[in-house]
């Protein structure tokens, strides 16, 4: 049966993903207190849109050994360590594949400036 809520789409991951998961919504949640996470094309994305994907900030898609944490302006964000990998459009990810993958402040710093990108100039 397909998730219909991010909670179902996480809680049906195995461990050590799981855990992952669940880590990481808890952190976007924290920086993105104004934001709306849904099960978009599949997987869980947070965007300040009133309709999903409208404005999408960061996702979360489980593949079978990690979790990518992705964000739509990645590419426009500061990372001196290049952890975040450039994708398709402006989108960079990071693959975390256990809970010493995650480093909160950091993620949370990314965060901030990828919503700072999605307000009105």
């Amino acid at each position: 049966m397909k998730p219909t809520s991010v909670t179902e789409y996480l809680d049906a991951l195995d461990d050590p993903l799981r855990q992952v998961g669940h880590r990481a919504r808890e952190i976007i949640e924290a920086a993105l207190p104004d934001a709306t996470g849904v099960l978009y094309h599949g997987h869980p994305v947070w965007g300040l849109g009133d309709n999903p994907g409208q404005r999408p900030v960061c996702l979360l898609k489980a593949y079978r050994s990690d979790v990518t944490f992705g964000l739509w302006r990645g590419q426009d964000v500061n990372d001196p360590d290049g952890r975040l990998k450039p994708g398709a459009r402006r989108m960079a990810s990071v693959k975390l594949t256990g809970l010493t993958d995650i480093d909160a402040p950091r993620i949370t710093t990314w965060l901030h400036q990828a919503l700072a990108l999605e307000q009105p100039q």
